[in-house]
């Protein structure tokens, strides 16, 4: 038995033991909302280290921010949620904000703009892997008490430059942007990490929801905050359990075991379909699927080879089979929706095409090794690959992991070949342009493992300095061309091989409503459900 098979009869076992686990599950109460989803990429849940997709699921419900985004009206942009309001400088690098009067944390402790601007100066103090979404302001660990304070019943951000003020507030929405209660942080400090181990597994927000478990690879259990400024949920407890195989999700669900199965293959979303009691909702997501080149290797930083790759795609294969309904090719950077996005898809599976490029560059016999999430979406996508460089004469070897194997050694630049996600962050097109074509810095030491440009040693040959002028243009017009044209440089240049773009089908019972995933921001909204 081979490495890969191993591998994938390990994952077996551990779907028919999750299975078992569930046999005697009773249809879930009228006050309780039971998910199916995978969860293995969840790492920490501190607001400000967590970067990954079920991560945010649980920051955005169990956390407020100074502004947030509504679940069901990403077009209309950030709104207020623990600021009620907002001033800004004539300078335009002075944003005040006048804190909501009233809210609590789940301790009891009252909100106050302390807490806030705490915040914010321990997740730039900390710098992990989100914290650039702040420090491009010019926010450091040396200035954020400066930069970032509290006076009264107002909060007062400068940043180092003027920038766009939706730019900033869109930033605010992100996962990093969560007001944490300091006085329950700081009581749980350990050898001056700021609370951040303690709350690695633990919830300080006051959110419409506070967090009773985090299980890893198995299961997150929240409890409703009664005293919720927005109003008690009506969902009095969340459970969201890690179930891998889509098989598994869609028995539970039609079994009345579960209440949303978030992982089905088109195979069982269109087998659930025909189910009693179950319904399908479909969502326009924000989510790339992508393969990237670390350009420490010396053939796959040839630029021809980088170009060879994107002929090596079954996009319209895919897209037509076993991706059928839940992704749409696209192939820039940003998703479709986000102002600047670009329509243009320019590549086709062309093996000769490939090899001519893979001749030009005088590569013969690579061997390269992918790292593959166990997602069963993304082994088929692996495998595809695979199959395709086998007939320009590269040997692709496929290694499964969890989530976390596969990020930490991406994140490391060990890998040869990545194929992953990536979802935005925030509702501005610098969500990724400032991480897919921007890298100050290509050193190891800078360690900007937040960067996907960073985690594939590619120092984006001039883009860097084009999303900066790009990020403080005022003009809106100008500012979508900007994007567009880096976008185009990008598609021909970049070691990223952007495929696709997710469309999230939910399998729901039929009696629940309000269901939101968040659109193009991949969050979902717990505390809107009902049933």
């Amino acid at each position: 038995m081979n490495t890969f098979a191993r591998l994938l009869t390990g994952a077996a076992i551990g779907v028919a033991v999750s299975v078992t686990s569930f046999a005697a599950v009773a249809e879930t109460p009228a006050n309780m909302l039971v998910i199916a989803h995978r969860i293995d990429d969840v790492t920490t849940i501190d607001p400000a280290e967590s970067f990954e997709f079920a991560g945010s699921d649980i920051s955005r419900n169990v956390y407020g921010r100074l502004v947030s985004l509504d679940p069901n009206d990403l077009a209309a942009g950030y709104k207020p949620d623990l600021a009620t309001s907002w001033e800004v400088s004539e300078d335009g690098k002075t944003i005040t904000f006048t804190m909501r009067e009233g809210v609590t944390f789940h301790s009891g402790n009252p909100v106050t703009a302390e807490d806030a601007a705490f915040s914010l100066q321990r997740a730039v103090i900390l710098n992990k892997t989100p914290a650039f979404i702040l420090t491009q302001f010019g926010f450091t660990a040396e200035n954020a008490t400066e930069t970032i304070r509290a006076e009264g019943n107002t909060l007062m951000i400068t940043t180092d430059k003027r920038y766009a003020t939706s730019f900033v507030l869109n930033c605010l929405t992100a996962t990093i942007g969560a007001i944490v209660d300091k006085e329950t942080v700081m009581a749980n400090e350990v050898d001056g990490d700021m609370g951040n181990a303690w709350l690695q597994t633990n919830s300080a927000g006051s959110g419409p929801y506070k967090l009773d478990s985090w299980k890893p690879n198995e299961s997150v259990t929240m409890s409703s905050n009664p005293d919720y400024y927005g109003g008690a949920p009506a969902m009095e407890r969340v459970i969201v359990r890690h179930v891998l195989e889509s098989a598994s999700q869609r028995l539970l669900l039609e079994r009345g075991d579960i209440d949303i199965a978030r992982n089905l293959n088109p195979e069982d979303i269109a087998g659930a379909s025909q189910a009693d009691g179950v319904k399908i909702e479909d969502e326009l997501k924000g989510r790339l699927m992508y393969i990237a080149l670390n350009q420490k290797h010396p053939e796959l930083s040839k630029p021809e080879v980088r170009q060879a790759f994107k002929y090596l795609i079954d996009y319209e294969g895919m897209r037509d089979s076993f991706l059928k309904g839940q992704y749409t090719i696209h192939q820039n950077f940003l998703p479709a929706t986000y102002l600047g996005a670009s329509e243009e898809n320019p590549f086709s599976y062309n093996i000769e095409r490939a090899k001519e490029l893979l001749a030009a560059a005088g590569v013969e016999d690579l061997e390269i090794e992918i790292g593959v999430r166990e997602a069963q979406e993304r082994i088929e996508i692996g495998q595809s690959f695979q199959n395709a460089a086998a007939q320009a004469g590269i040997t692709v070897n496929i290694t499964v992991g969890t989530a976390k194997q596969i990020l930490a050694r991406y994140r490391a630049r060990e890998l040869d070949v990545y194929l992953g996600a990536w979802g935005p962050d925030y509702p501005d097109p610098q969500t990724n342009a400032g991480t897919f074509a921007y890298n100050p810095d290509n050193s190891d030491e800078a360690n900007a493992t937040g960067l996907l440009a960073w985690r594939n040693s590619w120092d984006t040959g001039g883009l860097t300095e084009k999303v900066d002028a790009a990020v403080v243009e005022n003009d809106r017009d100008t500012r979508i061309q900007m994007y567009q044209d880096i976008q185009a440089e990008f598609r021909e240049t970049s070691p990223f091989v952007i495929m696709f773009q997710q469309i999230e089908q939910s399998a729901l019972r039929d009696n629940v409503t309000d269901w939101s995933t968040g659109q193009a921001v991949t969050s979902a909204a717990y505390w809107q459900v009902t049933k």
